[in-house]
């Protein structure tokens, strides 16, 4: 899968992600501190998944209908890195033909998927 790792994604995770085979482009790695309109853009240039725990990515794609190809946000706050890792791997392994067009929302335990963001 092609993901776009926003800044505030635990390395860990982005690690196991590309252990895991799939095709992660980290902000923190390759452009540190931009706006997140620049991260959205370049989450839809390379059609990626946005992987983020940003809560300003819904108001982008809802409020001000902004297309995306798909975000997987996590709140996930209070546990390990490990442990985040752990379950954001699960939720892509799963889940991974429902993520692109859709927004979904990781919590411990819960996974909801709206589809149709597109």
């Amino acid at each position: 899968m092609n993901i776009m790792a926003d800044e505030c994604v635990d390395r860990q995770v982005v690690e196991i992600l590309r252990e895991e085979g799939h095709d992660v482009l980290y902000i923190a790695e390759i452009d540190p501190s931009i706006s997140d309109d620049i991260v959205f853009e370049r989450a839809n240039q390379q059609n990626a998944l946005l992987l983020t725990a940003d809560k300003d990515f819904g108001e982008l794609v809802f409020r001000q209908n902004k297309i995306l190809n798909g975000v997987l946000f996590f709140r996930l706050a209070g546990l390990s890195q490990l442990a985040k890792a752990k379950i954001i791997s699960s939720v892509v392994q799963e889940h991974s033909d429902k993520l692109y067009q859709s927004f979904t929302v990781v919590s411990p335990g819960i996974v909801r998927i709206r589809k149709g963001i597109r």
